[in-house]
């Protein structure tokens, strides 16, 4: 029987050869960046790229705090600490092969619930050039059909009534910044990880909005000190699993209690404006631009609107993974077709890449059956995700008079997926923090066949295009008469 081996730093020396561990003295690395939103994605991507840059002998200062921010947080948290910051990344080849090496970056760790001020401590140290945010897309804040800040959420009134014992990343930063600021300190850059278009204008936008209402005298020092780069970032991260923990000890012997398993693809392409340095990056793959904004349309349009295209039909379907939805011709089909006739003639030419390439790249990855990418995943807050994945490409199309129709039906396998229950009967949770109206705009939809286009925080006034109502009126009609495999054959051969 395999020994296994406590993941500590105490036992690095001792885990098998053909596991790459920090070839450089942790003890040695200074923190630099304060990483918000330690999960699986930062784990298999910033922190993959910095562990890769601390590689380099000369570099010593980018080591990351990560900052567990929210109340169920607690674990990675717990986690991290149990293992001195060190974790496992094991990557899936579609072979079946499967490589590990233990990831050194994360020096430092904070549970922000437990230990306020030293979160805010930390962040306004001089040593902290970086901010780097992973948050989620609905982690924002914002009014997906206006763009608007949303003041009136309880956490938002929370941290404006109680700012010195903050919840929300906006009142942490603003509490951090203004002491900054206070101290005499230089600047940071702030760098948005997440995937919306224009992240870092985003971030500047909601966080000034916030900062407006909290302390509006910080504004001027904001905009003369803090830089917002945009970025795209890519990797495909599916949710940890007992059986991932359980195959890591299995094949290496390792007791690791929240290894990351990820694909081997990797992409982040960065704006380079940063106000106070950065690590070198771009020796490790990084990719730095004058203008992110076609990468990241591309990618968002492209691969995050395609995730949601398989998980939200698929899961009506039954499938539970998503390289069983695009290994089914039907759905790869339809998503070849959505990708080539209603998404790349509304993209920008993309510097440097080949989009017949990128695009049969997706199918490859999605197609990846040692990832098993659980369609839940995909479908999981859809309604921070659809609005910025996918209406923009509806919208653009219809201003355009192009195709519309395979948008629409995913719009109307939203609206059922949202009833909670398959085409076979069996139930599902739907995770979703808008849980409570998009269910009850569902059931409606039986005989209001618009009640769900109606929620206009969602989708603005997308039910005023006659156009477009029409077209997802049949999909709708057709997924309650036909069911999904209908539906999509009847559009493939259209």
């Amino acid at each position: 029987m395999k020994r296994v081996i406590k993941l500590n730093a105490k036992n690095l020396s001792l885990l098998p050869k053909e596991v790459a561990i920090p070839a450089y003295d942790r003890s040695k690395i200074k923190t630099g960046i304060v990483h918000i939103g330690i999960g699986g994605f930062h784990r298999a991507h910033q922190a993959f790229y910095t562990d890769q840059v601390l590689h380099r002998n000369s570099v010593k200062d980018w080591g990351i705090c990560g900052i567990a921010l929210l109340a169920g947080d607690r674990k990675i948290f717990d986690t991290l600490s149990d293992q001195d910051g060190l974790y496992t990344l094991m990557t899936t080849e579609p072979d079946g092969t499967l490589t590990a090496r233990v990831i050194g970056s994360v020096v430092e760790y904070l549970f922000a619930p437990d230990n306020t001020s030293a979160v805010l401590g930390k962040i306004a140290d001089p040593d902290i050039k970086i901010i780097t945010l992973t948050i989620t897309e609905g982690g924002y804040n914002f009014n997906a059909a206006t763009g608007d800040f949303l003041n009136d959420e309880p956490s938002i009134q929370w941290d404006l009534k109680n700012p010195k014992n903050p919840k929300t990343v906006f009142g942490y930063l603003t509490q951090a910044l203004k002491l900054r600021r206070d101290r005499g300190i230089a600047g940071l850059t702030i760098q948005s990880c997440d995937n919306i278009q224009k992240n870092g204008d985003t971030t500047r936008k909601m966080l000034l909005a916030y900062i407006k209402e909290a302390e509006p005298g910080l504004i001027d020092w904001i905009e003369k000190n803090i830089t917002f780069p945009n970025s795209m970032v890519d990797r495909i991260t599916p949710v940890t699993t007992p059986s991932d923990i359980d195959n890591l000890k299995s094949a290496y012997g390792i007791e690791d209690k929240w290894p990351v398993v990820c694909e081997p693809f990797i992409q982040w392409v960065i704006e380079d404006i940063y106000t106070n340095g950065r690590p070198e990056w771009e020796y490790v793959g990084v990719q730095f631009v004058t203008d992110v904004g076609p990468y990241e349309r591309m990618k968002i349009s492209l691969l995050n609107a395609g995730h949601s295209l398989l998980g939200l039909p698929g899961a009506l379907h039954g499938y539970s993974y998503i390289h069983e939805v695009v290994h089914d011709q039907l759905f790869a089909i339809f998503l070849c077709d959505f990708m080539d006739k209603e998404v790349t003639p509304i993209l920008d030419e993309v510097p440097g890449i080949n989009l017949d390439a990128y695009k049969k790249s997706l199918i490859e990855r999605f197609g990846n059956s040692q990832i098993k990418d659980k369609v839940a995943r995909i479908c999981h807050q859809s309604s921070a995700k659809i609005p910025k994945f996918l209406l923009p490409t509806i919208m653009e199309q219809l201003k355009a008079g192009g195709p519309v129709n395979r948008s629409a039906l995913v719009i109307a396998a939203w609206c059922r997926y949202s009833e909670g229950i398959d085409e076979v009967g069996n139930k599902y949770q739907v995770d979703d923090e808008m849980k409570e109206i998009l269910q009850e705009k569902a059931l409606l939809s039986h005989k209001d066949h618009l009640a769900f286009l109606r929620i206009e925080s969602i989708f603005g006034d997308l039910i005023n295009s006659g156009r477009f109502t029409d077209t997802y009126i049949d999909a709708l009609l057709s997924l309650y008469n036909k069911g999904v495999i209908n539906c999509i054959k009847d559009i493939n051969i259209k």
